[in-house]
């Protein structure tokens, strides 16, 4: 199964986009699920479309009180009250994880594509990058193999003086984790695409580098670059005239940072009524095909100077909003608003930090052998 996630800039008309991907997917006989919160103009179900709408209250309710259900002993010992379903209101946060969900629910329903309807660009990049970031976590409070000595908890809290984690806990881990894999695998799978939805403006252009930087980052595909709303080119309308001049300024410039994935789609002079006006507005796909970002690699240096290069492609990032820290056997790198904590290949890890430069588009990090765990003559 195909999924591609659609974000862009706020009020670019990423639903309008979305739904009509979805719908164009649908007419060529494709089974579709456009997964969107949004999309009021669609009727749920009908022919081979089907829409799927996230609940995040309904979401977060389900999981609360199946937690609650799981930790009821302890929670009786500690003379708490337990809540009730109509009484809890869902708490901020909890559409990115209903989102997420709803994404996981997509690849197991039997549909050729899937559609989904992102928020904003640096919220949207927020979300996709929350698996791996939460797995991480996970780990590092309650590491997998320490599961394997729960016959020996009660022992070791009494030598220890502490109580240790429950069960229930571990197994409550164990459950999210496997999830939380499953969502990943998703966002991470080379079917996997990401459509950006732009109105040409001043804005227009940082937004597609912010995008391009932050995608390659996380590693994912970007597919189309679509500038919506498209003025004609050429008015009577004197002061129509000068807002189209305009817009195609910046859509020259676009059409520069796309490359072959930019997709033009012109102002209907009104907003989208229905299914009928949405099907005119679907982008074609994109001449290039998708742009998969290029792989980090090592490059051994050993025997020119000694050193070993790590290669990772940051198109558009500038040295100024660059931040690389060395923990452990993890880069925790920042560019721009973006972050991300990269696990180091296995011959790094036995390596120093000993600088990093930024070179046309790529962040080159360099690694001297620590004499002490690498190896003579390897």
């Amino acid at each position: 199964m195909r999924i591609i996630l659609v974000t862009g800039a706020g009020g670019a008309g990423r639903t309008t986009v979305a739904a009509a991907t979805a719908i164009a997917a649908a007419h060529a006989g494709q089974r579709v699920l456009l997964v969107s919160d949004d999309a009021g103009t669609l009727p749920g179900g009908t022919g081979p479309l089907t829409v799927l709408r996230p609940d995040p209250g309904a979401d977060f309710r389900r999981e609360f009180l199946a937690l609650q259900a799981r930790s009821g002993t302890a929670l009786d010992l500690l003379g708490a009250a337990p809540f009730e379903e109509a009484e809890l209101t869902e708490l901020p946060g909890a559409r990115p994880f209903a989102l997420l969900r709803a994404l996981r629910e997509a690849a197991v329903g039997g549909h050729d594509l899937a559609v989904v309807d992102l928020p904003p660009l640096t919220e949207a990049l927020a979300v996709l990058a929350l698996p791996e970031q939460l797995r991480r976590y996970l780990r590092r409070l309650l590491p997998p193999e320490r599961q394997a000595a729960r016959a020996l908890r009660p022992m070791l809290a009494q030598l220890a003086g502490v109580p240790m984690p429950a069960q229930w806990l571990y197994e409550t881990t164990a459950r999210w984790a496997e999830e939380l894999a499953a969502v990943q695998a998703l966002i991470e799978d080379p079917g996997t695409t990401v459509r950006l939805v732009l109105e040409p403006g001043p804005a227009a252009a940082p937004a597609l580098r912010s995008a391009r930087l932050g995608l390659a980052l996380q590693g994912l595909a970007l597919d189309t670059v679509v500038a919506n709303r498209i003025l004609p080119a050429t008015s009577e309308d004197p002061w129509l005239a000068a807002l189209a001049a305009e817009q195609h300024r910046h859509l020259d410039t676009l059409r520069t940072g796309a490359g072959g994935l930019l997709r033009e789609l012109p102002h209907l002079g009104r907003d989208p009524r229905g299914p009928e006006d949405l099907v005119l507005l679907a982008p074609a796909p994109a001449d290039a095909g998708p742009a998969a970002p290029a792989a980090p690699r090592v490059e051994d240096r050993r025997e020119q100077d000694g050193v070993l290069v790590w290669h990772l492609p940051l198109p558009g990032a500038a040295k100024e909003e660059l931040s690389l820290v060395r923990r452990g056997d993890e880069l925790l790198l920042a560019a721009g608003p973006f972050r991300r904590a990269l696990s180091l290949p296995g011959a790094l890890r036995r390596c120093a930090v000993t600088g990093a430069g930024l070179v046309d588009g790529e962040l080159r990090v360099r690694f001297a052998p620590d004499p002490g765990l690498w190896p003579a003559g390897s």
